[in-house]
């Protein structure tokens, strides 16, 4: 039991914490690299303001259905990056996750060990089965570490994405609660 209480929201190399407004220049910065803003999501890569990014900070806090976090590196306790989980159903037992991290933080193992950890979360103190994602095609370094998360790909969803000029697909990534207890 007390391994739970050291575990509880603490990866290997990183930490996942609310964040408070102390954090929002550095969470602002992150938000705002190009490359983070070509990888978030599947609108118009449009660059937000800081107002966007306060008022986004602000409402997320305020979700009681969502959880979001900061990644913080352990040693140093800088922000490298956010997590989250959202569209809860509890009727089906689904929820799906997202990630971002900075960009000197890539390639690093910190968001896998991230990612371990928000699952971690979800099936040690969630009721759900199935936790889902999205992933751009072409962003390579986040498909390998969803799979060494233990996700595995469900579907394609075919030129989905206009991005640099041309259609990429979105790849379906989902695990079950009985795979992650086999691996984690």
């Amino acid at each position: 039991m007390e391994n739970y209480f050291k575990e509880f929201l603490t990866g290997q190399s990183i930490t996942l914490q609310q964040m408070t407004s102390s954090d929002l220049e550095a969470f602002v910065s992150i938000e705002s690299e190009m490359k983070t803003l070509l990888l978030a999501n599947d609108e118009i890569p449009f660059p937000n303001t800081y107002e966007d990014h306060a008022s986004f900070f602000k409402n997320i806090s305020a979700k009681k259905e969502e959880f979001f976090f900061g990644i913080f590196e352990k040693s140093t306790n800088e922000l490298v990056g956010s997590c989250g989980v959202y569209s809860i159903n509890w009727q089906n037992s689904t929820c799906c996750v997202g990630i971002s991290i900075g960009e000197q933080w890539q390639g690093k193992g910190l968001g896998t060990d991230a990612m371990k950890t928000l699952i971690h979360f979800i099936f040690n103190y969630m009721t759900v089965n199935k936790v889902k994602l999205q992933v751009f095609s072409f962003n390579k370094g986040a498909i390998r570490s969803y799979e060494k998360c233990g996700f595995t790909k469900e579907g394609i969803l075919r030129n989905e994405l206009f991005r640099f000029g041309q259609f990429h697909d979105i790849v379906l990534f989902g695990l079950l609660r009985e795979e992650w207890n086999q691996i984690g």
